[in-house]
């Protein structure tokens, strides 16, 4: 059985072992078996990279609705947003909310092209990649291609944004 030993207070106290399919111990003694040990239950598993890059989903159906409160509740209370329609850093909940405000008024819809997601740990990710956007404007739809770079953390059991950046794919060349 493979260990991995993560905490020691002090020679010869009480371990945390992880064995190598995830389960974690508490209490092990160097030397004494896992298998042993009772399991942790308190020990969070790590979200799929399906289950992360779902998240833009959610995302996505909250800009359909159209409401800017409901996107916003989407982010931290202390996200910091890079967006693709505005020069401005938005750096909180109102920032936020009047961004959204006015992109709104062009009836996005993001799709996206292509993603990179890296799980950090239980409560914290990265989706990175390429989204495509329709607007409308003056009644015709219109497609910008955009970089992104979603950072979630789980917060009170709900994955948050915290930091969002999205800009305009130059051309290439």
């Amino acid at each position: 059985m493979v260990k991995l030993w993560v905490s020691a207070m002090a020679a010869g106290a009480a371990l945390l072992v992880v064995t190598a399919g995830g389960q974690a111990v508490a209490n092990a003694q160097p030397g004494q078996s896992a298998a042993a040990q009772p399991a942790l239950s308190a020990v969070a598993a790590k979200p799929s990279k399906a289950q992360i890059a779902a998240l833009f989903d959610t995302w996505n159906a909250a800009l359909v609705t159209g409401d800017p409160r409901k996107v916003a509740a989407l982010y931290a209370p202390d996200a910091v947003l890079l967006p693709t329609a505005s020069p401005k850093i938005r750096t909180n909940r109102a920032q936020i909310v009047d961004y959204f405000e006015h992109f709104l008024k062009n009836k996005p819809s993001g799709k996206k092209i292509r993603t990179v997601v890296d799980v950090l740990d239980a409560d914290s990710a990265i989706d990175t990649g390429l989204y495509r956007f329709t607007l409308t404007k003056d009644g015709k739809k219109q497609a910008v291609d955009a970089r992104y770079t979603y950072v979630y953390e789980k917060r009170g059991g709900k994955w948050l944004i915290v930091n969002h950046h999205s800009s305009v794919l130059p051309p290439e060349g």
